[in-house]
């Protein structure tokens, strides 16, 4: 028996911290809830979950990102289903108005109602804001630039890439010479574009310049005098500062018929007057702009031309569409193109048009990168729409406005199913992604979270062990006392 090394205490004492040890980690592990609360107790396992944590909040955000897309996009439907109802009131005034039983007057009040349903159009497409960034005003389209173009639109089917299109001649307007007007205004009348124009004896020049510049309004013309005083006529008309671009001012579209009596002195003395003669048999008309296409198109793409505006298409849904600039047109009266290098006596003109991938929001719908969902939304202004200039007051204004609302009502249509599509694949990403999270989430579980049956197993086991080793510790320490009865 041995006083100075009490092996049996030590071998008590020894068992009793290894219990008090595997005691704290159960106590730990039921207090918490985890299993793994430091690396050394699983390290793989601690680098797994923190992994799938990681992706789970990824997940989380994903999923909440998507339902702020839907969010952004049902405001961009509600404004554009209000742009629809304008743009069908819009139409409803324009049939109003092809009614011949309308005078000018009445075609005027029309007219005003639809210049502030156009304005309106215009400020929906430019206030329309989701967190302050803009929907309909084209800063979500898909982004492509040229020079000496506007209004330029692609399709989803475009690639990014460089379009080149020659511009073989320029768009031109129907266009008339007159003289200036000297002497007596004299009794009569004659027609431009089915306008009559009455002079009287009694008006001043100023007066009957005045009436042929009304009347040839009307008639979709534009009346003009030079610093001599020498009288023009050009297709088309301007009000409102909208430019007239397609085919009734410019190209083949456009045209300019005068017709003067010709059993009647009077109304031929009365054209005389301004210079002009009768073309009724041959109205003079302008011309469309010709084109070559050239760089990434394939050999199956055509173009289309109505006045100045010039349309690509192609297979699968690829079209491309923009307006010839000024820049691009003719000078004067002659058909010379203008140079693109600023060099005398070039004849074509190459326009280069890059297309990008830039422009469309991308929505992050995925706990990684590059798992992103392009929402693209196109411009909704009256010039995307080619509604700018319509002006049911004119000649074949009504019928011209009838044709082009249905072209904007179409594009509007076009544009409401690519995003109702694209919410309704929002709808299942959200789905999907809060799917992916649940099943992480179990999976984490398994890794990381208590068993709490079984760690209370193990706790109750190491709690007897703790109180069985106290007790055997007390007595091993009593063993010296019993060397003192040797020593009695």
């Amino acid at each position: 028996m041995k006083i100075n090394n009490n092996i049996s205490a030590v071998i008590a004492n020894k068992h009793l911290l290894r219990n008090e040890n595997s005691l704290s980690v159960s106590m730990e592990r039921l207090s918490s809830g985890y299993k793994l609360t430091h690396a050394k107790d699983n390290p793989s396992g601690m680098a797994i979950s923190n992994k799938m944590r990681a992706q789970i909040r990824g997940l989380d955000r994903a999923s909440q990102n998507s339902q702020d897309g839907v969010s952004l996009l049902n405001t961009a439907d509600g404004a554009i289903s209000e742009t629809t109802s304008i743009l069908q009131r819009m139409r409803e005034l324009a049939v109003q108005a092809a009614n011949d039983t309308n005078t000018d007057s009445d075609k005027e009040a029309i007219q005003l109602e639809m210049t502030n349903l156009r304005s309106e159009v215009d400020r929906i497409s430019s206030t329309t804001e989701f967190n302050t960034k803009n929907l309909l005003d084209g800063t979500l389209d898909r982004k492509a630039y040229a020079d000496d173009v506007s209004r330029l639109q692609v399709s989803d089917s475009v690639s990014a890439g460089t379009y080149e299109i020659e511009l073989t001649h320029a768009a031109e307007r129907a266009h008339v010479d007159g003289k200036t007007p000297s002497g007596d205004v004299p009794d009569g009348s004659f027609t431009v574009n089915g306008r009559k124009v009455e002079l009287k004896s009694t008006m001043t020049a100023d007066e009957a310049y005045e009436e042929l510049r009304k009347q040839c309004e009307y008639g979709n013309v534009s009346a003009e005098k030079d610093s001599t005083g020498k009288i023009t006529l050009k297709s088309g008309s301007y009000n409102d500062e909208h430019e007239q671009v397609l085919g009734t001012a410019w190209g083949e579209g456009a045209k300019i018929s005068i017709s003067v009596d010709s059993n009647d002195a009077k109304s031929k003395e009365a054209a005389d007057y301004f210079g002009l003669k009768d073309n009724s048999m041959n109205p003079d008309h302008g011309e469309n702009a010709k084109v070559k296409l050239k760089g990434s198109f394939s050999s199956t793409a055509t173009s289309s031309v109505d006045g100045r505006k010039i349309t690509v298409t192609d297979n699968n849904g690829f079209e491309m569409s923009f307006v010839l600039d000024k820049a691009s047109e003719t000078t004067g009266e002659t058909s010379t193109i203008k140079p693109n290098d600023g060099t005398a006596g070039a004849s074509n003109r190459r326009i280069k048009i890059e297309v990008t991938d830039i422009g469309p929001m991308d929505l992050q719908v995925g706990a990684n990168t590059r798992q992103q969902m392009a929402a693209r939304i196109d411009a909704m202004d009256t010039k995307s729409l080619y509604i700018d200039d319509l002006d049911v007051t004119k000649t074949g204004g009504p019928d011209l406005a009838i044709a082009r609302l249905d072209s904007a009502i179409s594009k509007v249509n076009e544009n409401r199913a690519r995003i109702g599509a694209l919410s309704n694949r929002l709808g299942n990403t959200i789905s999907n992604l809060d799917n992916e999270s649940e099943n992480m989430n179990s999976a984490i579980s398994k890794l990381r979270d208590t068993d709490m049956a079984t760690e209370m197993v193990e706790f109750t086991k190491d709690n007897v062990l703790q109180q069985a080793g106290t007790s055997a510790l007390s007595q091993a320490n009593e063993l010296p006392n019993l060397a003192l009865q040797l020593l009695q």
